[in-house]
Protein backbone atom coordinates (compact mmCIF):
# COMPACT_ATOMS: atom_id res chain seq x y z
CA UNK A 1 0.00 0.00 0.00
CA UNK A 2 1.26 3.46 -0.92
CA UNK A 3 1.93 5.89 1.95
CA UNK A 4 0.01 9.17 1.91
CA UNK A 5 2.12 12.20 1.02
CA UNK A 6 0.47 14.29 3.74
CA UNK A 7 -1.66 13.03 6.60
CA UNK A 8 -5.04 14.57 7.34
CA UNK A 9 -3.53 15.87 10.59
CA UNK A 10 -0.78 17.69 8.66
CA UNK A 11 -3.22 19.13 6.09
CA UNK A 12 -5.44 20.46 8.88
CA UNK A 13 -2.38 21.91 10.63
CA UNK A 14 -1.37 23.67 7.41
CA UNK A 15 -4.84 25.19 6.98
CA UNK A 16 -5.18 26.32 10.57
CA UNK A 17 -1.54 27.39 10.73
CA UNK A 18 -1.84 29.54 7.59
CA UNK A 19 -5.01 31.16 8.94
CA UNK A 20 -3.38 31.96 12.29
CA UNK A 21 -0.29 33.28 10.46
CA UNK A 22 -2.55 35.70 8.53
CA UNK A 23 -4.38 36.83 11.66
CA UNK A 24 -1.18 37.35 13.65
CA UNK A 25 0.45 39.14 10.71
CA UNK A 26 -2.54 41.39 10.24
CA UNK A 27 -3.31 42.26 13.86
CA UNK A 28 -0.13 41.64 15.89
CA UNK A 29 2.60 43.31 13.82
CA UNK A 30 4.52 46.26 15.26
CA UNK A 31 6.13 48.69 12.77
CA UNK A 32 9.89 49.14 13.20
CA UNK A 33 10.19 52.53 11.50
CA UNK A 34 11.91 50.92 8.50
CA UNK A 35 9.43 50.83 5.56
CA UNK A 36 7.56 47.50 5.26
CA UNK A 37 9.54 46.01 8.15
CA UNK A 38 7.61 44.91 11.21
CA UNK A 39 8.25 43.08 14.45
CA UNK A 40 6.25 39.91 13.85
CA UNK A 41 4.81 37.28 16.17
CA UNK A 42 4.01 35.16 13.13
CA UNK A 43 7.48 33.58 13.15
CA UNK A 44 7.42 32.25 16.72
CA UNK A 45 4.07 30.66 15.80
CA UNK A 46 5.56 29.34 12.54
CA UNK A 47 8.46 27.87 14.53
CA UNK A 48 6.05 26.05 16.85
CA UNK A 49 4.01 24.64 13.97
CA UNK A 50 7.09 23.63 11.95
CA UNK A 51 8.74 21.89 14.90
CA UNK A 52 5.54 20.05 15.85
CA UNK A 53 4.25 19.16 12.34
CA UNK A 54 7.48 19.03 10.31
CA UNK A 55 9.22 20.85 7.47
CA UNK A 56 6.49 20.36 4.83
CA UNK A 57 3.85 21.87 7.10
CA UNK A 58 6.23 24.63 8.21
CA UNK A 59 7.08 25.56 4.63
CA UNK A 60 3.47 25.55 3.44
CA UNK A 61 2.22 27.50 6.47
CA UNK A 62 4.89 30.14 5.79
CA UNK A 63 4.14 30.22 2.06
CA UNK A 64 0.34 30.28 2.20
CA UNK A 65 0.10 32.40 5.35
CA UNK A 66 2.54 35.06 4.16
CA UNK A 67 1.03 35.22 0.65
CA UNK A 68 -2.49 35.67 2.03
CA UNK A 69 -1.30 38.23 4.59
CA UNK A 70 0.39 40.29 1.86
CA UNK A 71 -2.69 40.09 -0.34
CA UNK A 72 -4.97 41.25 2.48
CA UNK A 73 -2.67 43.96 3.85
CA UNK A 74 -1.08 45.32 0.67
CA UNK A 75 -3.28 44.16 -2.21
CA UNK A 76 -0.42 42.21 -3.82
CA UNK A 77 2.06 39.52 -2.88
CA UNK A 78 5.76 40.30 -2.32
CA UNK A 79 7.05 36.93 -3.52
CA UNK A 80 10.66 37.31 -2.40
CA UNK A 81 9.62 37.59 1.24
CA UNK A 82 6.95 34.92 0.87
CA UNK A 83 9.66 32.58 -0.39
CA UNK A 84 11.75 33.36 2.70
CA UNK A 85 8.80 32.49 4.97
CA UNK A 86 8.52 29.20 3.05
CA UNK A 87 12.26 28.55 3.41
CA UNK A 88 12.38 29.50 7.09
CA UNK A 89 9.37 27.27 7.81
CA UNK A 90 11.12 24.32 6.16
CA UNK A 91 14.37 24.98 8.04
CA UNK A 92 12.54 25.33 11.37
CA UNK A 93 10.86 21.97 10.68
CA UNK A 94 14.12 20.26 9.74
CA UNK A 95 15.74 21.59 12.92
CA UNK A 96 12.75 20.41 14.90
CA UNK A 97 13.54 16.81 14.01
CA UNK A 98 16.66 17.09 16.16
CA UNK A 99 14.87 18.34 19.27
CA UNK A 100 11.74 16.12 19.34
CA UNK A 101 9.45 18.20 21.61
CA UNK A 102 6.77 15.53 21.21
CA UNK A 103 8.79 13.43 23.68
CA UNK A 104 8.09 16.02 26.38
CA UNK A 105 11.73 17.08 26.58
CA UNK A 106 12.72 20.69 25.95
CA UNK A 107 15.63 21.39 28.25
CA UNK A 108 18.78 23.45 27.86
CA UNK A 109 20.26 21.24 25.11
CA UNK A 110 17.06 21.37 22.99
CA UNK A 111 16.63 25.12 23.57
CA UNK A 112 20.18 25.77 22.37
CA UNK A 113 19.73 23.49 19.32
CA UNK A 114 16.42 25.20 18.46
CA UNK A 115 17.84 28.68 18.77
CA UNK A 116 21.00 27.93 16.79
CA UNK A 117 18.78 26.50 14.04
CA UNK A 118 16.35 29.42 14.02
CA UNK A 119 19.13 32.04 14.00
CA UNK A 120 20.94 30.32 11.11
CA UNK A 121 17.68 29.80 9.18
CA UNK A 122 16.64 33.41 9.56
CA UNK A 123 20.11 34.77 8.83
CA UNK A 124 20.13 32.87 5.53
CA UNK A 125 16.58 33.96 4.73
CA UNK A 126 16.51 37.60 5.79
CA UNK A 127 20.15 38.67 5.46
CA UNK A 128 20.81 36.97 2.12
CA UNK A 129 17.87 35.42 0.23
CA UNK A 130 15.23 38.16 0.70
CA UNK A 131 17.49 41.09 -0.27
CA UNK A 132 18.99 39.26 -3.26
CA UNK A 133 15.53 38.23 -4.53
CA UNK A 134 14.24 41.79 -3.99
CA UNK A 135 17.06 43.06 -6.21
CA UNK A 136 16.64 40.34 -8.85
CA UNK A 137 12.82 40.25 -9.01
CA UNK A 138 11.80 43.81 -8.16
CA UNK A 139 14.96 45.80 -9.03
CA UNK A 140 14.93 47.29 -5.53
CA UNK A 141 17.94 49.35 -4.39
CA UNK A 142 20.48 47.17 -2.57
CA UNK A 143 20.99 49.53 0.38
CA UNK A 144 17.22 49.61 1.07
CA UNK A 145 16.62 45.86 0.93
CA UNK A 146 19.68 44.91 2.96
CA UNK A 147 18.60 47.35 5.74
CA UNK A 148 15.09 45.85 5.63
CA UNK A 149 16.48 42.31 5.69
CA UNK A 150 18.81 43.09 8.57
CA UNK A 151 15.99 44.74 10.55
CA UNK A 152 13.49 41.95 9.96
CA UNK A 153 16.08 39.23 10.53
CA UNK A 154 17.23 40.59 13.87
CA UNK A 155 13.72 41.27 15.17
CA UNK A 156 12.52 37.84 14.05
CA UNK A 157 15.51 36.15 15.68
CA UNK A 158 14.67 37.88 18.96
CA UNK A 159 10.92 37.18 18.83
CA UNK A 160 11.46 33.53 17.88
CA UNK A 161 14.21 33.23 20.48
CA UNK A 162 11.93 34.48 23.23
CA UNK A 163 8.35 33.66 22.20
CA UNK A 164 9.19 30.61 20.08
CA UNK A 165 11.24 29.08 22.88
CA UNK A 166 8.40 29.80 25.33
CA UNK A 167 5.77 28.28 23.03
CA UNK A 168 7.86 25.15 22.51
CA UNK A 169 8.56 24.82 26.23
CA UNK A 170 4.84 25.09 26.97
CA UNK A 171 4.02 22.58 24.25
CA UNK A 172 6.63 20.12 25.57
CA UNK A 173 5.04 20.34 29.04
CA UNK A 174 1.77 19.06 27.54
CA UNK A 175 3.47 15.91 26.25
CA UNK A 176 4.10 12.78 28.29
CA UNK A 177 7.82 12.22 28.79
CA UNK A 178 9.18 8.95 27.47
CA UNK A 179 9.60 6.39 30.23
CA UNK A 180 7.50 8.39 32.69
CA UNK A 181 4.64 5.89 32.85
CA UNK A 182 4.90 2.78 34.98
CA UNK A 183 3.33 -0.52 34.05
CA UNK A 184 1.00 -1.82 36.74
CA UNK A 185 1.82 -5.31 38.00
Amino acid sequence: MKKEALSVRTIVAIGIGAAVFVILGRFASIPTGIPNSNIEVTYPFLALMAVVFGPVAGGLIGLIGHALKDLIMYGSVWWSWVFVSFLVGILFGLGGKRIDVASGEFGRKQIIAFNVTQVVAQAIGWFLVAPVLDILIYAEPANKVFVQGLTVGITDMVTVGVLGTLLLALYAKTRTKKGSLDVEQ
